[in-house]
């Protein structure tokens, strides 16, 4: 999937991507904020999307939400100043290939239904990785392709139309296991039906 892809398609999606998208999403998004509660600091949100997750975070969190759809962010930044949010410090347009932070800025970056979305998701865990902390944590929520099944047959015919859904629905977990500094401590099915997937990668420290 190409960015101007993602673009025009999130465009389309963000009238009604909170009743949609975010709906089917809401586990994956209340067990990824639950998670990071328990771990204050600084957090980079990757696909901040509408805000949905933004009145979840405790408010010792700092949270900086980052988005490539100039749509989707004008929703969240209505969403913060309805709700006074004063602990998400900015939202800004960003491709996450190329994220402008310096290295080592956050305890926490979440990534939270938007790895399937993404062009080359690889580079994308590259740069998620350069930005943590050692010691930090990357807090994932995504649907990854099935192997067998029912679901796995509808994900493989809807699979050539990612450019107009705006997502991979075939995306393999391998997409964002390749980071070496990258290490699995956490991984859990999600409702509904097992569909999404909860990870928690830990940043080693270098030698």
């Amino acid at each position: 999937m190409d960015i101007k892809s993602v673009e025009s398609s999130y465009a389309r999606w963000a009238p009604v991507y909170d009743k949609t998208f975010g709906a089917v999403t809401r586990a994956g998004r209340r067990r990824t904020v639950e998670y990071i509660n328990n771990h204050v600091g600084s957090v980079l949100e990757v696909g901040v999307g509408t805000g949905l997750s933004l009145p979840h975070y405790a408010p010792e969190v700092a949270i900086t939400g980052i988005d490539f759809s100039h749509d989707m962010l004008a929703k969240a930044r209505q969403r913060v100043e309805e709700k006074a949010l004063k602990n998400v410090t900015a939202l800004r347009q960003m491709d996450a290939r190329a994220l402008d932070f310096p290295d080592s800025s956050f305890d926490t970056v979440a990534a939270m239904h938007v790895l399937s979305v993404v062009p080359e998701p690889e580079r994308v865990m590259a740069e998620i990785c350069r930005v943590l902390k050692p010691g930090g944590k990357v807090v994932i929520s995504n649907h990854f392709k099935s192997t067998q099944g029912v679901l796995a047959s509808i994900e493989k015919f809807s699979a050539p139309f990612a450019n107009v859904l705006g997502w991979h629905s075939d995306f393999a977990i391998e997409s964002v296991l390749g980071e070496e500094r990258l290490k699995v401590e956490k991984q859990e099915a999600l409702p509904p039906f097992g569909l999404m997937t909860f990870l928690v990668l830990s940043k080693l420290h270098s030698n």
